[in-house]
């Protein structure tokens, strides 16, 4: 991306790109030069947009669209234009369908309905944790704590039965490989439908859970059932248990910082917010289209039709909002960051994800205060090719 408004020399540029080698906690590289365009896997051109301004305008601009189904629409490979199937959740449409959708779910991820859950989540953190603590050390962070914590909790909310997460992740690590080509994710995406819809069928006349009450809607069709059910149960485990497994991590390489929340632990809440800012797991990009000729105050120009992809990692280390970006601090206000994204189609559930963080985060600093990595640091795996970031397993210690 070598100029505000000429076209990138960087044709070749992934997605994802591989991470800092320095530091695999940074953005890569290629994603912090300035706004340019790159050539995508078919041919077409693709705005990069990656400071702070620019992201957050053209996510609180309606003139950019989210609805998958409008021409020049940017996709990041053969495999996620499969992923769009043939109903699009309501994270992939535009008002009104996006907010008819949207609204039906809204009060299931309020800031209040979500506190009213904290001490059934703070159960759920101490029973997982005392699993992994009586099945002995060394541990996997992830597979012992870091993923059955969020999925217990939104299989519960969704009314999922519990039993079946090992299957409903091995489709979800697929859908979120980036390098899966489109019969993979038609196969992963088919099988997740195919079961949302099957249990949405089985729960009509069941009083509890989001897929039943959506199920009993007569303004809803089935595919829309399974279509927003799957959404919910992809964002509600994968998203929170990178981030639990990646934020500890982050906090044992910075042992300044993980010993002052250990001092401090009011800090969590504000600290969290930090860890969501330094690490955005969503490390691809969001894409977007322009419905019209759009342009910026500092004369950026986007044409109608022309693919956008906003890269939040980069603007969540822009030096003009966040001082010293590249460094973690936990006691930074870092209210302001883009994790969740922003605008109409920010992250729904993000109230139950900083809840799930601040409980698991403060539990596991209280109970483990020996906390440990058991391989070196350079032997950890990431999950660099995932749209997901995030790691494949944490051996640790206590």
């Amino acid at each position: 991306m070598t100029s505000l408004h000429e076209p990138s020399e960087l044709a070749a540029l992934r997605f994802p790109e591989p991470r800092a080698e320095g530091c695999p906690f940074d953005p890569p590289p290629a994603y912090r030069q300035p706004a340019g365009r790159v050539t995508l896997w078919d041919g077409t051109p693709c705005w990069v947009l990656t400071d702070y301004r620019h992201v957050r305008a053209v996510l609180s601009d309606r003139r950019f669209s989210a609805d998958v189904r409008h021409p020049g629409f940017p996709f990041l490979s053969p495999g996620r234009r499969e992923l769009v199937g043939e109903q699009p959740s309501f994270l992939r449409l535009d008002d009104p369908e996006h907010q008819r959708l949207r609204r039906m779910m809204t009060g299931d991820f309020l800031v209040k309905r979500i506190e009213q859950l904290r001490p059934r989540i703070q159960r759920i953190v101490d029973e997982a944790l005392d699993a992994m603590v009586a099945k002995g050390q060394p541990a996997d962070l992830v597979t012992d704590f870091a993923f059955p914590v969020p999925s217990l909790v939104i299989c519960e909310l969704l009314g999922v039965p519990y039993d079946d997460h090992e299957y409903f992740q091995e489709l979800s690590r697929r859908l979120l490989d980036s390098t899966a080509g489109p019969a993979a994710v038609s196969e992963a995406l088919d099988g997740l439908t195919d079961y949302m819809a099957g249990l949405a069928a089985s729960k009509q006349g069941e009083p509890d859970g989001i897929v039943a009450r959506l199920a009993a809607r007569d303004d809803l069709t089935p595919e829309e059932v399974a279509a927003n059910a799957v959404l919910l149960l992809l964002a509600g485990h994968e998203t929170t248990a990178n981030m639990t497994s990646l934020s500890a991590l982050a906090l044992l390489q910075h042992p300044d910082q993980l010993a002052r929340l250990r001092a401090e632990p009011e800090l969590i809440p504000g600290a969290v917010e930090e860890l969501l800012r330094y690490l955005t797991i969503v490390h691809a990009g969001l894409p977007r289209v322009a419905l019209e000729d759009v342009e910026f105050d500092d004369g950026l120009r986007i044409g109608a039709g022309e693919g956008v992809f906003v890269m939040l990692g980069a603007a969540n280390r822009d030096e003009e909002l966040f001082a010293s970006g590249d460094q973690l601090d936990v006691g930074r206000d870092a209210r302001r960051h883009l994790a969740f994204g922003f605008g109409v189609h920010q992250c729904l559930g993000q109230p139950l994800a900083r809840v799930e963080l601040q409980v698991a985060l403060a539990t596991l600093l209280r109970r483990l205060p020996g906390l440990r990595l058991t391989v070196p640091f350079e032997e950890v795996r990431f999950r660099s090719s995932a749209l997901i970031y995030g790691l494949h397993e944490l051996p640790v210690a206590w």
